[in-house]
């Protein structure tokens, strides 16, 4: 299989778990929106952003929790909904839903002993505080412990740099897995990130954030919802109600194609669809 046509397999795939979840949640009333380069897909390409190859959904954490709840229970056949609370070797503070039978294997997943099928990714958001020293706690305290959660799982970290510094990041990375593994445990990093992000009561605002990827100021409530309905390859989904001001928020400029060197596509080190197709980078 060749590299365009794995990565064009791979959005099918997507695609078809994000109409399973469509469903799943018109059945059961749980509010929910594609998020993040999903949605600026939709709105600039129609669709899949021609080189990405992920789908994201965000929820607000009422609605994930009341998601997790029901689907442990219940969920389609054929495929199954993943955290770092029922899964090994899972480092995300968010949850993925799974096509079973597949497999999305990382240099990070196969270290860990993760065994991952392919996936559509699911964030919570969540308020920040209206005191910005507890915001800023937020913050930071999300960034490090999904950090910590990351390298105890993998030593084979994706580092944000290139060339020597990207290289020293790697090292890095290597050095610090297994001190971390042998200081903290998965249940430990979990119960510090969820106690560092939440926040209610009086000092909750009503700008939301996913947590997991905290590197955005944060989202007004008022943009998330209501959602309104946005076509992604063809198909009606809910989308943030504002979502001009949403992509704004997250992107600055959306409209802007970025670089052709900056077109990235992050297929993993082994695909395999199911079916007797298998893509494998050489």
């Amino acid at each position: 299989m060749q590299f365009d046509d794995a990565l064009k397999r791979l959005q099918e795939t997507e695609l078809e778990i994000l109409k399973v979840l469509a469903n799943y949640c018109a059945a059961h009333d749980i509010q929910w929106f594609i998020d993040s380069g999903t949605v600026l897909g939709a709105m600039r390409h129609g669709g899949f952003i021609p080189w990405d190859d992920d789908i994201d959904v965000g929820m607000l954490r009422a609605d994930y929790e009341r998601f997790l709840t029901l689907a442990a229970h219940a969920f389609p056949v054929g495929y199954s909904v993943h955290t770092a609370e029922n899964t090994h070797g899972f480092a995300g503070m968010f949850a993925k839903v799974y096509k079973d039978g597949t497999l999305f294997e990382t240099d990070e997943t196969h270290e860990a002993g993760l065994s991952q099928g392919i996936f559509i990714d699911i964030f919570p958001y969540d308020a920040l505080s209206n005191v910005e020293a507890e915001r800023q706690k937020q913050r930071s305290g999300a960034r490090l412990w999904q950090s910590v959660s990351y390298l105890y799982h993998s030593g084979s970290i994706v580092v944000p740099h290139k060339g020597f510094v990207g290289a020293m990041e790697r090292v890095a990375c290597a050095i610090a897995h297994p001190i971390v593994h042998c200081i903290f445990s998965p249940e430990r990093i979990l119960e510090r990130f969820n106690a560092v992000v939440a926040k209610t009561g009086d000092h909750a605002s009503t700008v939301m954030l996913p947590f997991a990827w905290p590197n955005i100021k944060g989202i007004p409530l008022e943009v998330l919802v209501p959602t309104c309905a946005l076509q992604f390859e063809g198909v009606t989904f809910p989308a943030p109600g504002n979502v001009e001001r949403y992509l704004e928020l997250m992107y600055g400029d959306w409209r802007v194609l970025p670089a052709p060197e900056d077109r990235r596509t992050h297929l993993p080190r082994i695909l395999d669809f199911g079916n007797g197709e298998r893509w494998e980078s050489r």
